[in-house]
């Protein structure tokens, strides 16, 4: 039986209630620099560290919150690649930080005073505590709103998954992909970016009947 009464399951509905579950589309080359230009033009320091660091490190939203300065640089200096335990695998997986990130990243870093023992996205309310995946999912919501997009199409995993299916779409790399996003087995890599689907699609659209 539930420890939750049926008042506390009200009050605190699940963060999915209402929403189309299912894979999440991954963000094409123009909605990333709209959400880019956006960020950058109405000054959230922030949101654009995020989202810059969401899309090179391609870490699941668990992970990528509970970050720490610490884990992205060493002293004052932003690494150009970092490595984590992965929360959900318990296995380590090693992302890259683009200059551009890091230069995001450094920005964000000096503007909120961060030292290397602080989480790199804390709470605003909370001390000492990192934003919740819930929070996260919320901001995510309004980048993509911001470009135009159904928010039931984009989600967390959108995050996750851009760049490695912008890997994959250039080099038909499965094994490459599989190991940044650290997945044990390959077939998990293909279920999760459905590259057969999508392979399927392509031919079927070049095929005039």
């Amino acid at each position: 039986m539930s420890n939750y009464s049926i008042d506390e399951r009200h009050l605190n509905p699940p963060w999915n209630k209402g929403r189309l579950m299912g894979p999440k589309r991954p963000l094409k080359l123009k909605e990333i620099w709209g959400i880019r230009i956006r960020l950058e033009l109405s000054g959230k320091t922030r949101d654009l560290a995020m989202f810059n660091l969401a899309i090179d490190s391609k870490l699941r939203g668990c992970d990528l919150m509970n970050l720490k300065v610490k884990d992205i640089s060493h002293g004052t200096t932003i690494q150009s690649r970092a490595i984590i335990i992965q929360k959900k695998t318990g296995k380590p997986v090693q992302f890259e930080i683009t200059e551009e990130t890091r230069e995001s990243l450094r920005d964000w870093i000096g503007q909120k005073r961060l030292i290397s023992s602080d989480f790199l996205f804390p709470s605003r309310v909370v001390p000492n505590r990192h934003l919740t995946t819930r929070q996260y999912a919320r901001i995510v919501d309004q980048w993509v709103t911001s470009v135009g997009l159904d928010v039931c199409d984009y989600g967390t995993h959108t995050m996750r998954r851009t760049k490695p299916t912008l890997i994959y779409r250039r080099t038909h790399d499965l094994r490459a992909v599989q190991l940044l996003l650290g997945h044990s087995k390959l077939d998990s890599t293909v279920r999760y970016l459905g590259v057969e689907l999508d392979d399927a699609l392509a031919l079927a659209e070049q095929t005039d009947v």
